[in-house]
């Protein structure tokens, strides 16, 4: 069996690229077949011990057989690599763009959301005074592990920061097995318990249904919602009045047409003087994030009761921003 040179065959093949011809490889052949004749028997025994070489790119050559079976196994060789790499180009472009999607979702870091709150203030779901220098907006669903979660830290830090941080409470329904919660909350808010409602029902209507794994939705259903409002002192006929009218209705569905605008989409979700904060941070955070802003509302010399509106809900962006749009004011 003639020994096909490895220099000669390596030096033809890179220069002809990936997709090597019949010819240039039949020349490659009759210039080792020349340095065959003329080489030694030790030397071409020990091309023979080594039967592969390899060419640019760490691909392996087997020289044994005919040209036509070198250029075939060569051929096949590499259009298999071919397809490996266009599964791996299709991969990359793919999570590329899975990143782009991530910061076109993102909020803009220096973005100052005008959330508009003044309808849950008005409907009692609030936490804290009005001439606090510092609102946190909880975008929250009730059938939510982490807002039942972040909901003791919430009143922690309105006691902590007393005077200086109210926390208003807006309504973004994920799972709709939790309206009627929502619309409990809103007819107990017009009896003047909105919060002693919410934290009623995190204890006696959300623990029953988080402890059973989501099974048992009967604890957020309308005869646990009554059983609740009846324990802390409510007319429960007058709350399943409301949780029936057409203004609980409006005032759920309202606060998720206000938070749409910003992209929420899921909970718990928090605007800090509009600052945009995803999920239930330890309390540590939100405090860093509220002497923060204690400091701006500080420098900017406007009054703290003042502060929401005449700085976040008048100067900030009334829509979504991610961190790739430009600002535009």
């Amino acid at each position: 069996m003639r020994i096909f040179s490895s220099s000669l065959a390596v030096t033809c093949i890179g220069r002809v690229g990936l997709v090597a011809s019949v010819a240039v490889l039949a020349a490659c052949e009759q210039r080792a077949s020349r340095l065959d004749k003329a080489s030694t028997q030790p030397a071409a025994a020990a091309a023979a011990a080594a039967p592969s070489s390899s060419v640019p790119g760490g691909l392996k050559i087997d020289r044994s057989g005919s040209v036509e079976q070198q250029l075939a196994r060569l051929q096949d060789a590499y259009d298999r690599n071919a397809e490996v790499l266009d599964l791996l180009n299709k991969e990359l472009a793919r999570s590329k763009e899975q990143q782009a999607q991530q910061e076109r979702d993102m909020p803009a870091p220096d973005a100052m959301f005008a959330v508009d709150v003044a309808d849950d203030i008005k409907a009692g779901q609030v936490d804290g005074p009005a001439t606090a220098p510092v609102t946190i907006i909880k975008a929250f669903d009730f059938a939510c592990p982490y807002c039942q979660k972040v909901s003791g830290t919430m009143e922690e830090l309105v006691k902590e920061y007393a005077g200086k941080v109210r926390v208003v409470y807006a309504n973004m329904l994920v799972h709709d097995v939790a309206r009627p919660a929502h619309l409990a909350s809103c007819a107990a808010a017009r009896q003047g318990k909105y919060m002693q409602f919410k934290d009623a029902f995190w204890d006696k209507g959300f623990g029953p249904y988080a402890s059973s794994g989501g099974q048992n939705a009967s604890s957020l259903g309308e005869d646990n919602l009554l059983a609740i409002a009846k324990g802390i002192g409510l007319d429960a006929d007058k709350l399943k009045a409301d949780m029936a009218s057409a203004e609980c209705k409006q005032r759920i569905e309202h606060d998720i047409q206000e938070l749409n605008k910003f992209h929420v989409s899921a909970t718990p979700t928090f605007f800090i003087n509009g600052k945009f904060v995803d999920g239930a941070l330890p309390k540590a955070q939100f405090k860093a994030l509220i002497d923060e802003q204690l400091k701006q509302v500080e420098k900017s010399g406007v009054s703290g009761a003042d502060y929401y509106n005449k700085v976040v809900l008048a100067k900030g962006e009334k829509q979504f921003r991610s961190k790739t749009d430009p600002k535009t004011n």
